[in-house]
C-alpha cells in the first residue's frame, strides 16, 4: 500500500498527540476514501446529466449512423488542415 506524508499545523499535531490512542492514519485514510469516493460519484452524476441532456437534444434527430460517420470524416479533414496550417 503505497504511504503519503501529511503536513499539518502545529495546534493540530500538538492536540493529536493528546490523543495518542488514535490511530490517526486509519482516521485519514478513511477520510480520503470517503472524500475521493464522494468525488468520483459527482463525476458520475454530471456525467450522467449531460448524456440525459445530449439525449434530450438528439430525441427528434433524423441523422442516421451513416451520416454521422461522413460528419465524422468532415470534422476530422478540417481539424487535419487547420493543424497542417500552423505548422507551416
Amino acid at each position: 500500500m503505497p504511504n503519503i506524508t501529511l503536513a499539518l499545523p502545529e495546534e493540530i499535531f500538538t492536540l493529536m498527540k493528546k490523543y495518542s490512542e488514535i490511530r490517526w492514519s486509519e482516521v485519514a485514510r478513511q477520510a480520503i476514501e470517503r472524500y475521493a469516493k464522494k468525488l468520483a460519484l459527482l463525476e458520475k452524476l454530471e456525467y450522467e446529466a449531460k448524456m440525459k441532456q445530449f439525449n434530450e437534444l438528439l430525441k427528434e434527430s433524423t441523422l442516421t449512423e451513416e451520416d454521422v460517420m461522413v460528419l465524422d470524416e468532415k470534422v476530422k479533414e478540417s481539424l487535419f488542415k487547420k493543424i497542417a496550417e500552423t505548422l507551416r
